[in-house]
């Protein structure tokens, strides 16, 4: 069914929804803190009022339907993914990755360019580890050290961290945003990434020209010895080469870890024993997205078959009259989510289903519809104040979150260039992407 021949549907049906969003602004509005309120528990009580809605029906039939939606094959994929990203994660940075990397880039900065240079380091590590969050922990205390010994404000390198990390959020093939995407869209993560990425280079250039240019003249040298070891970063290259080429996700991260894995046990970094505790603590660390994804997942099939979704996408389909309409609609779904949410990945999840709607009616490509979910949502993530990496580095820097607004250059930027691409129609797209289809029993490849 296309979205001009959907009924209006139900605007009830969208009550949980709002409960969601609802339970969590206003927890943190009330306490001041947006953390009072788990994401997981909002989620729950959302999904308690779905089933206890329409009395017509059998509890019996509406647990069938939400377990039906939460167990979709896409889903349960996403899921799968999330928890094997944590895995891949965890263990390379456990044997020294990270702080390989981290130091490797510091150790190559121009003094006169430590912003670009740090810009630049939070973009090839956010990209390579796929984690804004695991970014701006790595990164944040290097930014704070560059601010103590220069004349350098610490909100412009904390916002320089959080640039840099959402950067690689945005593109990298292991980031739960780009999987939420490209599962959304039934696309592949290697066409995604290319067209999001033509998108974003232009404000991540504009972002370093920035930086050079409001910190040009700093001459301070941080005066420590960078060690880094080269073997500890093939990992996030290999990964990053395999994911690019094309191969499976689930084979990515799953070589990356036992790559990652190899690596420790070479150098001492891990005994076996170890190694296997360290797989099973990134398993557990991401275990709360996906039971957030596998929940959310059930809680929109209940909407949709209360008719809330047709209701939404006779609602967006009203207001829209171009291609161009589509794509500013697709892009006005996830702000608002990402807003209400302060979550990219979940925003993705949650609009991700009716975004794929849009764009079939309006033959948008999956690649761009995928991009402009990520890019939107990742451009709002780097910007609020209540969002984790601004509370992270933030909360490291002993400033105020709100501090380091003025200096978010690449999200704002991120998000002008989304727009602009939509206004322009860029990028300009040959062959439309071939979709991934999805199968009932069986995984479908990346």
């Amino acid at each position: 069914m296309t979205v001009k021949e959907v009924k209006k549907g139900n605007a009830c049906a969208l009550l949980p929804l709002i409960i969601f969003v609802a339970l969590f602004i206003g927890a943190g509005v009330l306490t001041k803190d947006f953390s009072n309120m788990p994401l997981n528990v909002a989620v729950i009580i959302a999904s308690a009022v779905a089933l206890l809605m329409n009395r017509k029906e059998k509890f019996e039939i509406k647990v069938s339907i939400f377990t039906k939606g939460a167990g979709h094959p896409n889903i349960m994929l996403m899921a799968i993914i999330f928890i094997l990203a944590g895995a891949f994660a965890t263990v390379a940075k456990g044997m020294g990755a990270v702080d390989s990397t981290v130091n490797l880039g510091l150790s190559l900065l121009p003094a006169n360019l430590l912003m670009v240079g740090l810009f630049a380091i939070g973009c090839f590590i956010s990209i390579s580890m796929g984690t804004s969050m695991g970014t701006v922990v790595a990164l944040a205390p290097i930014g704070i050290g560059i601010a103590s010994q220069t004349d350098i404000p610490v909100a412009l390198t904390m916002a320089t961290v959080i640039g840099g990390a959402m950067f690689g959020d945005n593109l990298s093939m292991i980031s739960d945003t780009t999987i939420a995407a490209v599962r959304t869209q039934h696309t592949k993560m290697k066409d995604k990434f290319k067209v999001n990425f033509f998108i974003v280079l232009p404000g991540a250039i504009l972002t370093a020209i920035i930086l050079g240019v409001i910190t040009r003249g700093n001459k301070a040298v941080i005066g420590a010895d960078f060690h880094y070891e080269l073997i500890k970063i093939l990992p996030y290259i290999a990964v990053l080469a395999a994911a690019l080429a094309g191969v499976h996700v689930l084979i990515v991260l799953i070589g990356g870890t036992i790559f990652a894995g190899g690596v420790g046990l070479a150098d001492g970094s891990y005994s076996f024993g170890s190694f296997l505790k360290t797989i099973g603590e990134g398993l557990m660390s991401m275990e709360d997205l996906a039971i957030i994804a596998l929940l959310i997942g059930g809680l929109v099939e209940v909407i949709r078959h209360n008719g809330g979704i047709d209701y939404l996408l006779y609602t967006v389909n009203s207001k829209i009259k171009s291609k161009k309409g589509a794509e500013f609609g697709i892009a006005g779904l996830v702000s608002a989510a990402a807003i209400a949410t302060a979550n990219n990945t979940i925003s993705i999840v949650v609009t991700g289903p009716l975004a794929k709607s849009i764009a079939d009616e309006y033959e948008i490509d999956p690649r761009k519809s995928a991009s402009l979910l990520d890019t939107f949502a990742g451009s709002w993530q780097g910007i609020l104040p209540y969002g984790g990496q601004m509370l992270a580095a933030a909360g490291l820097a002993a400033i105020s979150p709100v501090s380091i607004i003025p200096y978010s250059f690449y999200p704002i930027l991120m998000g002008g260039c989304a727009i602009l691409a939509i206004l322009n129609g860029y990028p300009k797209l040959g062959t439309k992407s071939k979709e991934v289809k999805q199968v009932a029993t069986v995984p479908v490849e990346e």
